[in-house]
């Protein structure tokens, strides 16, 4: 470990001399422990080139590396500015300096960074979803994007609507360009995972995974703003119950109260996460929206959503498949509520029957 503190503060100065034991034990905590997922949107305080909010501290304040994943957000796709922004800016934009620098870094240290296109900020899918010269207009400034900066995934928030073809033709030229190794992932509303839910996308998630779920690495489910509680195991199981397997579904979470509506306290949240985790050993992890003022470091320490999230999520069960021994009181009450879960699943079934 210390030659690993050691590396740490070497990949500050020289990123491309971290050792290669110090990556292969970062990179294997990300494949053996549920993910801990970042969103990194805030970059500077105030806007300002000179107050920038770094990253370093989640691969060099702790023993261990908690963070799995850091989303770099949010990419426009625009008609100004050479066709992309980050945020409010060009990507080349000397505010991004050092963002680029700690992204460089946390890849050396064995993290996954990965850009995340779309949000709340309409335009960019409706620009990828036109014809195919359209498309190549507006896909081409993300491609080079992504190898400017090595970016090693994208997270497509699809917040607005989008046809099947479109997002398959998207996914599958980001791999032929990219590689299989290139990440995919999504951020629907949680009720989005669900038969019949809420969604905001305007493509069924159901038929996109029947047909790219093999291409898609893992959904992060927007569980906040009324779209799903992460204050209970409930909404979590309910897509479960409705097919799509735990390890690629991700609990995302507001990580402070300011940043929108939603936001489960810790001491509340600590339950929920045993409880998924002791029922489901792939459980597929947790996402935080977003870094630059999580509890329960706020402002100050950010950093420490990740290894707070780590410590609860990363369980027995993440490394053995063992499930965790519980109460028999808890055991019944899991016991009907899967009874529950069962019944509303057949009801569906029916209902979907009764109309088509």
């Amino acid at each position: 470990m210390l030659a690993c503190n050691a590396a740490n503060w070497m990949t500050r100065l020289f990123p491309f001399l971290v050792p290669a034991t110090c990556k292969t034990t970062a990179a294997a905590a990300a494949a053996n422990d549920h993910r801990v997922v970042v969103y990194y949107q805030t970059t500077n305080h105030n806007n300002s080139i000179t107050e920038h909010i770094s990253l370093l501290p989640l691969i060099n304040s702790e023993p261990e590396i908690s963070v799995t994943h850091v989303l770099v957000a949010a990419i426009h796709i625009v008609d100004e500015d050479n066709g992309i922004r980050l945020n409010d800016y060009p990507p080349e934009n000397p505010i991004f300096d050092q963002v680029w620098s700690d992204v460089a870094q946390l890849q050396a240290a064995g993290v996954t960074v990965m850009g995340m296109v779309g949000g709340a900020a309409r335009g960019s899918f409706e620009r990828l979803d036109g014809d195919d010269a359209q498309f190549e207009k507006y896909y081409g400034p993300l491609h080079d994007m992504i190898g400017t900066y090595n970016l090693q995934g994208l997270d497509l928030d699809v917040e607005e609507s989008m046809s099947l073809g479109g997002i398959v033709r998207l996914i599958d030229r980001l791999k032929a360009d990219f590689g299989d190794g290139f990440v995919i992932s999504l951020a629907p509303v949680a009720s989005a995972l669900t038969e019949g839910g809420g969604n905001l996308s305007g493509f069924n998630y159901f038929d996109l995974e029947s047909q790219r779920g093999a291409q898609i690495a893992f959904y992060n489910g927007q569980f906040y703003y009324g779209w799903g509680d992460a204050g209970s195991a409930a909404d979590y199981e309910a897509i479960l119950d409705d097919g799509f397997p735990a390890a690629k579904v991700v609990m995302g979470l507001v990580t402070n109260p300011s940043n929108g509506g939603g936001y489960v306290g810790l001491d509340r949240q600590a339950p929920v996460l045993q409880e998924l985790t002791g029922e489901n050993p792939s459980f597929g992890g947790v996402a935080g929206w977003e870094y630059f003022n999580s509890l329960p470091g706020g402002d100050a320490a950010p950093w420490q959503w990740a290894s707070w999230m780590a410590d609860r999520v990363r369980s027995a069960a993440a490394t053995s498949g063992d499930k965790r021994d519980i109460s028999t009181t808890e055991a019944l009450w899991r016991g009907v509520r899967k009874a529950g879960r069962r019944v509303r699943r057949e009801a569906k079934k029916v209902y979907r029957d009764y109309i088509a």
